[in-house]
């Protein structure tokens, strides 16, 4: 329990960091209310990795819970909630103690929490408990869904204290020079983007070095490139380096118990976090209506009546006499009304969103990290109700409660709505973080599950350790299955009608023989819940071409967006100028680097050539007669590369023993630490200037130094033991960890002496090194001639290449990356990063979390509703942005499509 499991949290330590993870650790949180949304808040919860969550009910499981609560079977009517869903919900993350509790909210009982969530809960619970917290110090949270509205509501107490307000990392600028003067004038190379900023750390000055040590030092922006600080008159003249780190501020909050906010949040708007471009009045409205709910339940103990218009207009007279109470002016009663008219109901995709929102809420509770909610916030997605001509007709059509699975839904959508959502053929292409969490509610709504309704996921991966912390769906007992197929069995679990198929086919041109004209024929849409952006591009193509809906949604992070795409409703998804990464150029990473991404991204590079790439050329060479030919075609300077690389592993590089290993990794570290170097330092020495008399090594031109291997340090020695490991492994040889034996193995390598050579020509800009041809044509002409008729031609003992993989701390590839990038930075005076930010950036990790994952599902599956009942109004349809972060929620109606005219 005390160390961090950073194998499971991987993807979410990228978002909160180690120090908000420790602090949740700490953290006792009760849930209480199991239905739908008490579920949802409590899986996030677990998952995010708090000391123990309780979940609380006196309630039995009802045919209506059945619609949202993912963790109930028909087999648990009669029975408590919190009991029946205690043990799934413990299976979810092993480092969270998860006990259930059926006794009421008792005062001795609160005191064991530091975090309480009310849902399902009167007005009269909610005020007991709210103020009982609020005088102790205990972190109050009220989730609550009524159909298609919501409401959440936060109490952190009167002196918060939030250490990171976004959870962005902090901003960084390379020095190009110091000032010695009061106050100092630091000249950033590029624009340092340190508006707002208050102050700054240094690290990696030579000359001053006095700022390296002087802590945090407060700033004054002067222009986009410069800023003032401290006075430097007395320091040492700068020299050069040095880079720039934004020091994060922390921010307290005060809070009003529920019972004062209730009140006070009418007249102060600033009580209100805004959904959509909405207007004040919607979230006022929204706040009456809830109120007068609870008075409704409290005079007839029950909610209104599905579609009964009695029901409503006792709901707008109750709101309105709390709107004259308040002394409001304005009021919308046809939102009251709406309300009313689907009260009853329980739907799975509000439920995830208002669930996942709200567990951001406890986690920042815990945590202490990211802006929390301050204090209430609404959200309605009353345009899924049928469009304007159809709306009274459908209301009317609601009825009550029918006894199946679905009551929760057809209270808001009727009967024939839910047969229609059985009968749909959807396609989910991803069963990842947004698969999971999509293929819940779609089980939860019935998508699928009627007569003549399917689902077909597909998913080309396995499930890895680090997946089980966000895709819930999966248990540490799947590690190694498919995801799909885990995936649909769930499902089916949750589901037992669900018509479903799980594919392991990556979509892409290889693959259209399965998904082509006849399969998208038969389809009535397309959800993507992919990784990458060339993916949904390809499948949006299909979508445009076959004249498919398609729901698209993605995540980074507490960042998440939804897109729908409405053939000629909406616009398309892309192709957009936005979607590709820039590459770093090629002669930054072999020559200039100036950034930590680039050192790691050379290392990243080095690993696939020396581990990967050499060895699966060996191989080629050794089974495919028409592999030269092949290389030739490449090009004079590269087949030179390729073959060199043959010509060693099968010659005088490959090794027949573990001494060798070690001996050809202190070789390699020499070439690349010292060799290199001061073979660059010889072409450009540290004064020289360029043909406009300006200095070489400047702006981003880092001046480079060699360094001297040294067995005693420690970043030395994870290279060597790294890299005699991984050489090893290539070719079968057994390697150690053991530091003593590498470094007796060490006392025996010969270095061979290096002397720069002033026939090198190194390249200054990409277009050079497009332009090279091979270096040494005679030496071509003599390995081509030696590997086309080689006696180890067709015979040489094929080679292993390695895959890089990122997750497996005991395959020395992070160990490699980690120590190959810092090395190289200190080669630069570049600052050098841990293994934990190594493993993002070299490995292309996405930062991800339970909370966002939930969120977006939920919206998307809220879209899911308009394209089946076939909204044509795009004024109905929703595309999103979210923060959960900084309260950020913006909901827009999608671009209408793009005309083509003819000339």
């Amino acid at each position: 329990m005390d160390e961090l499991d950073e194998g499971f949290y991987s993807r979410q330590l990228y978002v909160l960091g180690h120090d908000a993870m420790r602090r949740m650790k700490e953290a006792n949180v009760l849930v209480a209310g199991m239905r739908g949304l008490g579920v949802e808040i409590a899986k996030n919860v677990i998952l995010a990795g708090v000391r123990s969550v309780t979940v609380q009910d006196e309630g039995v499981t009802e045919w209506c819970d059945l619609a949202s609560q993912f963790y109930l079977r028909e087999s648990h009517l009669g029975q408590n909630r919190s009991v029946c869903c205690c043990p799934q919900l413990s299976q979810l993350n092993s480092y969270v103690r998860v006990h259930s509790h059926c006794g009421p909210l008792e005062e001795n009982f609160l005191f064991g929490f530091q975090v309480v969530v009310l849902t399902n809960s009167t007005l009269l619970e909610q005020q007991r408990v709210g103020t009982f917290c609020h005088s102790h110090n205990i972190k109050f949270i009220v989730a609550d869904t009524k159909g298609l509205c919501g409401q959440l509501f936060c109490d952190f107490g009167e002196d918060f204290t939030v250490t990171d307000c976004n959870g962005e990392p902090p901003i960084t600028a390379m020095i190009d020079k110091i000032t010695k003067e009061n106050p100092g004038i630091v000249t950033c190379v590029e624009e340092h983007n340190l508006r707002g900023v208050s102050s700054v750390t240094f690290s990696g000055v030579f000359g001053m070095v006095e700022l390296n040590s002087n802590g945090p030092v407060a700033i004054q922006v002067l222009n986009g490139f410069s800023f003032s600080i401290c006075d430097t008159s007395g320091f040492h003249e700068y020299e050069r380096g040095g880079v720039v780190t934004e020091v994060k501020d922390s921010a307290t909050f005060a809070f009003k118990p529920l019972d004062v906010a209730i009140k006070e949040a009418l007249v102060n708007g600033d009580m209100f976090v805004m959904k959509d471009n909405a207007k004040m009045q919607e979230h006022q409205t929204l706040h009456l209506a809830f109120q007068a709910l609870h008075e409704f339940v409290k005079d007839t103990r029950r909610l209104p009546a599905a579609g009964s218009k009695v029901d409503a207009d006792k709901l707008v007279t109750l709101a309105t006499r709390l709107k004259v109470a308040s002394g409001l002016d304005e009021m919308d009663e046809n939102m009251v009304r709406k309300l009313a008219m689907v009260a009853r109901g329980d739907l799975a995709p509000v439920n995830a969103f208002i669930g996942g929102l709200a567990a951001q809420e406890v986690i920042k509770a815990c945590s202490g990290k990211f802006t929390p909610l301050h204090q209430w916030m609404y959200f309605h997605a009353l345009e899924c109700l049928p469009e304007a001509a159809k709306v009274e007709e459908q209301l009317l059509a609601m009825r009550a409660s029918r006894g199946c699975r679905y009551d929760g839904q057809i209270a808001v959508f009727g009967s024939d709505f839910q047969e229609k959502l059985g009968k749909q053929r959807y396609f989910l292409v991803g069963a990842g973080a947004i698969g999971c969490e999509l293929l819940k509610n779609f089980a939860l709504i019935g998508l699928g599950a009627g007569e003549g309704g399917h689902i077909t996921v597909t998913d080309m991966d396995s499930i890895e350790k680090s997946n089980l912390n966000r895709q819930f769906l999966f248990k540490p007992q799947d590690i190694g299955r498919q995801k799909a197929n885990v995936a649909a069995e769930a499902a089916r679990q949750m589901n037992p009608d669900m018509n479903i198929t799980a594919h392991q086919n990556r979509l892409g041109t290889e693959s259209e023989s399965v998904y082509g004209h006849s399969f998208f024929r038969n389809l009535d849409g397309v959800a993507a819940a992919l990784d990458n952006y060339e993916a949904r591009v390809y499948l949006d193509g299909c979508c445009v071409a076959y004249k498919k809906p398609m729901l698209e949604g993605g995540t980074l992070g507490t960042k998440g967006s939804t897109v729908v795409v409405v053939p000629h409703v909406t616009e398309s998804y892309g192709p957009t100028s936005s979607g590709g990464e820039h590459a770093i150029p090629l002669c930054t990473l072999k020559n200039f680097p100036h950034r930590i991404e680039h050192t790691l991204q050379w290392a990243r590079d080095q690993f696939e050539g020396l581990f990967k790439h050499s060895a699966e050329n060996v191989n080629q060479y050794s089974s495919d007669s028409g592999f030269l030919s092949h290389t030739m075609e490449r090009g004079p300077a590269e087949e030179l590369e390729v073959l060199e690389s043959i010509s060693s592993s099968l010659g005088e590089q490959r090794p027949r023993s573990w001494p060798d290993c070690v001996s050809w990794a202190r070789r390699r570290w020499e070439t690349l630490y010292n060799n290199d170097i001061r073979q660059l330092l010889h072409c450009f020495p540290p004064d020289s200037v360029t043909s406009s008399g300006l200095p070489f090594w400047m702006d981003m031109k880092r001046c480079p130094h060699p360094l001297t291997f040294d067995p005693n340090n420690t970043t030395h020695m994870d290279y060597v033991v790294a890299a005699a490991n991984l050489y090893g492994q290539i070719y079968g040889i057994e390697g150690t960890r053991d530091c003593a034996a590498i470094r007796a193995a060490l006392e025996e390598v010969h270095v061979p002496e290096f002397t720069p050579k002033s026939s090198v020509k190194i390249h200054v800009t990409d277009e050079e090194m497009k332009g090279e041809e091979a270096k040494d044509v005679a030496r071509l002409n003599e390995l081509r001639e030696k590997l086309a008729s080689g006696p180890v031609r067709g015979h040489a003992p094929r080679m292993q290449p390695l895959e890089f993989e990122k997750d497996d701390d005991s395959n020395f590839h992070m160990d490699y990356i980690v120590a190959a990038s810092n090395l190289r930075a200190e080669n630069y005076d570049i600052p050098t990063t841990d293994k934990h930010k190594s493993k993002l950036i070299a490995g292309r990790i996405m930062p991800a979390i339970a909370t966002t994952t939930a969120a977006i599902a939920g919206l998307m599956c809220l879209e899911l509703y308009k394209l089946v009942q076939g909204h044509r109004r795009i004024e109905s349809y929703r595309s999103s942005f979210l923060n959960l972060a900084i309260q950020t929620y913006s909901l827009f109606i999608p671009s209408k499509p793009r005309l083509f005219t003819g000339f």
